[in-house]
């Protein structure tokens, strides 16, 4: 069944239904299906994805997935034995060497298996790490991020939810520390989704101050409303916001955070199918859509506060040259440097062993 299952749901998967959205509608038509099958299907079909660079598609499907699966117990075993340069040639599609310079390194981190990253509330990871047993804290740098490795199914734990962690990337929380909001500030989310970020600001800011979570999803604040309820945040509100010129209060912000739609190249660890379906015109796009977001935002931002941009992407398009165009246009910004942030940051799967990202900072002057 597994082996029919993967094949069904790699036939399914095409641009306008990606793979983990296909799976994630089978598994719930399975009700009866074991967590263990669940795996075995999920980690079958994304390695098929991983490993289509190197692939024959012109075979059956079924011996396509055999390969596969032949490469990735392979990499597991020694990544060391795949030539850089054939990785480099094989990991993404041509397009991506106009807006990437593709390193053997990033090739051998977005080929690895993705690791499972939760934040625990904060000052609370090591605490965590002992209740769920199989999990590490990160460390120092983000002392709240906790590395899962065992095989429970997390949202069925008395912990999960009690609101003692969400499942969020490394990367994800890394942008909610270099922003630092504070206790009492008044933020505001622009793109907020389904509220991983909101719920970390406001865990940072001990659920004080007001944060402005906006989407143009209503679907996607309803799920945000639910998963602050179990964090027991109620620090928020969501509003509808369609990125227009036009703010959905007149509210003047210490902290903006523009976490704005991207191509999503810096997941392509974690979600393999995207790398086959995502092109270089829906990279120049989204830039021209983050441009325009970052721009409507600003204005929103009180003198001396702190504007965040942050994407999970690698491309030219939508990082350097984005701040490059807002630069130009925004001379009342300065480059922001706080700590160890300076005014802009790349995150590589290999710097943190999460997702890719990308973040700049200003601060609006006085």
């Amino acid at each position: 069944m597994s082996q029919s299952l993967a094949i069904k749901i790699i036939n399914a998967s095409s641009r306008d239904r990606p793979a983990d959205t296909v799976l994630r509608e089978e598994f719930r038509l399975q009700r009866d299906m074991m967590p263990s099958d669940i795996s075995a299907i999920s980690r079958t079909v994304f390695n098929y994805f991983r490993w289509r660079g190197w692939l024959d598609l012109g075979k059956p499907l079924e011996e396509q997935i055999r390969k596969s699966r032949e490469l990735a117990k392979a990499f597991a075993a020694n990544p060391g034995s795949f030539p850089d340069a054939d990785l480099v040639e094989r990991v993404a599609p041509e397009w991506l060497r106009s807006e990437l310079d593709i390193s053997p390194a990033w090739a051998r981190a977005i080929q690895a298996e993705p690791k499972l990253w939760l934040r625990a509330q904060p000052g609370q990871g090591g605490a965590l790490c002992d209740r769920l047993g199989d999990a590490k804290p990160a460390g120092k740098l983000l002392p709240d991020a906790v590395w899962y490795t065992g095989e429970e199914d997390l949202f069925q734990t008395d912990e999960f939810h009690a609101g003692e962690f969400e499942i969020q990337d490394i990367a994800s929380q890394a942008v909610g520390w270099i922003c630092a909001p504070k206790p009492g500030e008044t933020w505001w989310d622009t793109c907020a989704g389904e509220g991983g970020k909101t719920l970390h600001l406001s865990a940072l800011m001990l659920n004080k101050g007001l944060i402005w979570a906006s989407d143009r999803a209503e679907w996607r604040l309803k799920s945000l409303k639910r998963r602050a309820a179990r964090a027991r945040v109620f620090n928020f509100r969501a509003v509808a916001w369609e990125g227009g010129i036009k703010p959905p209060t007149k509210t003047k912000f210490d902290g903006i955070l523009v976490d704005a739609p991207c191509s999503g190249v810096g997941t392509w660890q974690r979600n393999p199918h995207a790398r086959w379906t995502t092109t270089l015109q829906d990279v120049k796009e989204l830039s021209e859509i983050q441009k325009r977001l970052l721009a409507n935002a600003a204005p929103s931002l009180k003198p001396g506060g702190k504007l965040f941009y942050a994407v999970c992407t690698l491309t030219r398009s939508e990082t350097v040259d984005v701040v490059a165009d807002f630069n130009s246009r925004f001379p009342d910004f300065e480059p922001l440097v706080q700590d160890e942030f300076s005014a802009t940051r790349f995150i590589w799967p290999l710097d943190l062993g999460g997702n890719g990202m990308f973040i700049a900072g200003w601060r609006r002057k006085a």
